[in-house]
């Protein structure tokens, strides 16, 4: 339908969240099983156990306006949960891991933006009740938001990194360097050489040096 006052656009917008809460306690459990990181498991499983608790506030809130609670597709985060079904298909291990939080993070800023708005729209109607309730999930999806920063930067992040490098093995010390690592000396003049220097070559430095005197 088209919305013609503020209020009518309150509760579309709070149609397109509620569709995509529902979105999300399917896809978080997915989510979870197929992550790697126990840490991040865990905060995949506490966030289904908020968004279950969000779900119910925002039947709350449709109660306030006197409207039954009733979604229509968001297609926000049925994009964003579509990208996150690809990725789980594509990749493994940490960088899963790594493409998971970057999916789970582009809806908490999708969902921050939404409850934000909403909450603000709630206060402007005078409808206090309404502003409590969407003010409080706002509150847990910036904290949702924050804690999978804590554990991209933490752990997740590095491990998929390190997962993308070609490493070789050195045969005098057993040290493994990562090819990441050795492109980067190379284009500074720096990279690693197996090869010992000859005498040949030692003795032109020499007498470039007694030259240079």
């Amino acid at each position: 339908m088209s919305a013609k006052s503020l209020r009518e656009l309150f509760v579309e917008e709070l149609r397109d969240m509620y569709d995509g809460e529902k979105r999300l306690t399917r896809a978080l459990p997915k989510m979870a099983r197929a992550a790697e990181s126990g840490e991040l498991q865990t905060a995949l499983r506490n966030h289904l156990k908020e968004t279950e608790r969000q779900v119910t506030r925002l039947e709350q809130v449709f109660r306030s306006v006197g409207e039954k609670p009733r979604g229509k597709k968001c297609n926000g985060i049925m994009g964003i949960v579509e990208e996150g079904n690809k990725a789980m298909e594509e990749f493994e291990g940490p960088v899963l891991d790594a493409a998971l939080i970057a999916g789970a993070q582009k809806v908490e800023h999708y969902e921050i933006a939404s409850y934000g708005t909403l909450a603000y729209f709630a206060d402007l109607l005078e409808n206090d009740r309404a502003k409590e309730l969407l003010g409080e999930t706002l509150d847990e999806e910036k904290a949702a938001d924050q804690k999978l920063t804590t554990i991209a930067k933490s752990r997740v992040n590095r491990k998929a990194l390190l997962a993308g490098d070609e490493s070789e093995e050195e045969p005098s010390s057993g040290l493994r360097i990562p090819e990441a690592v050795r492109s980067a000396a190379a284009s500074m003049g720096l990279a690693y050489d197996r090869r010992p220097s000859s005498g040949r070559s030692s003795g032109r430095r020499r007498s470039t040096t007694r030259r240079s005197r």
